[in-house]
């Protein structure tokens, strides 16, 4: 179970985690958490249905990792428009879409990334300061896209490209005095707890 996740009855995942993994992991959550953003919470005396109808922005975020959590609707993956439609439709299109969608989806990835810091803080440390964290099933699906979301953002920092996705053996050839060193060998650790976490959700 060390370093992997493997599956629970009922539905859920466990792995077992050292002190200096559930520090890692519950800080890239909380810069996950800093990054998103706090949301909108409703003012004092407002109607909280009006607000979960509330309009978000229309116009993709400049932050690059945040673009890549929160990517226009429409659109060819390389941002062109495809035949037929011209790309001011297509960014009309997104911005509509964005309008109605993005707050929605900043509370799911926010959600999400609060359940990894909780259930971490939840852990009861062994003697080693290590743990095991058990997962049920709908934390799982929490797990999975945080990890997920971690991993596409610091893939943005480091520039890694869709292209680049599964090509990875260039980032473990990195020497120790690169300083992207550090941010690789959680983006490919990160890459491993996603891949096992799948596995165990497979029927």
């Amino acid at each position: 179970m060390a370093g992997h996740f493997e599956a629970t009855p009922g539905g859920g995942a466990a792995v077992a985690l050292d002190e200096v993994e559930i520090s890692i992991l519950r800080s890239l959550a909380v810069q996950l958490l800093e990054l998103i953003g706090p949301g909108d919470e409703p003012a004092e005396g407002e109607d909280p249905l009006a607000a979960l109808f509330a309009e978000g922005p229309s116009k993709p975020p400049s932050d690059p990792a945040l673009a890549r959590l929160f990517p226009d609707a429409y659109g060819g993956p390389d941002g062109s428009a495809p035949q037929g439609r011209s790309e001011e439709d297509l960014r009309e299109l997104s911005a509509e879409f964005r309008r109605f969608t993005e707050n929605d989806l900043r509370s799911r990835k926010r959600e999400d990334a609060l359940t990894v810091v909780r259930t971490l803080d939840g852990l009861s440390p062994a003697g080693d300061g290590g743990a095991v964290l058990t997962l049920t099933g709908d934390e799982c699906r929490s797990w999975l896209g945080a990890l997920n979301d971690l991993r596409l953002t610091i893939g943005t920092r480091l520039e890694v490209s869709d292209e680049d996705e599964g090509q990875e053996g260039s980032l473990y050839r990195l020497p120790d005095s690169d300083p992207r060193k550090p941010m690789v060998m959680a983006y490919l650790w990160l890459g491993a707890l996603q891949e096992t976490l799948v596995e165990t959700l497979m029927p």
